[in-house]
């Protein structure tokens, strides 16, 4: 079992940038592949990316893919997400999320057994 932490989110302009962070309990965590999901109040989570629990393998989002970059430090227990040339649709909850079951991770939020608690993310235009 893991248990996650996000950090990070906050108020920031349109073009701007932010450093997610998802703090992992537990030493399970180098073998989870791990991602990332976001919330729109009234609308379902959606995918943002993915990373394998080598961190040798990512997949992103079309919306967000060039812009954003997933990694993770299996020796510090964290996963990060490195958010620029940030879009006000880009506003959202951002949670992380453990998958134990595939070693380079799926885009089913349904694949993830574990969730962070989630941090707000702002971009003003």
């Amino acid at each position: 079992q893991v248990q996650l932490v996000e950090s990070g989110g906050g108020l920031v302009q349109a073009g701007g940038s932010l450093r997610l962070s998802c703090a992992a309990s537990g030493r399970a965590f180098s073998s989870y592949a791990m991602g990332w999901f976001r919330q729109v109040p009234g609308k379902e989570r959606e995918f943002v990316a993915v990373i394998s629990w080598s961190g040798g393998s990512t997949y992103y989002a079309s919306s967000v893919k060039g812009r954003f970059t997933i990694s993770r430090d299996n020796t510090k227990n964290m996963l990060y997400l490195q958010m620029n040339s940030l879009k006000p649709e880009d506003t959202a909850v951002y949670y992380c999320a453990a998958d134990p079951w595939h070693d380079y991770g799926v885009t089913d939020e349904g694949g993830f057994d574990y969730w962070g608690q989630g941090t707000q993310v702002t971009v003003s235009s």
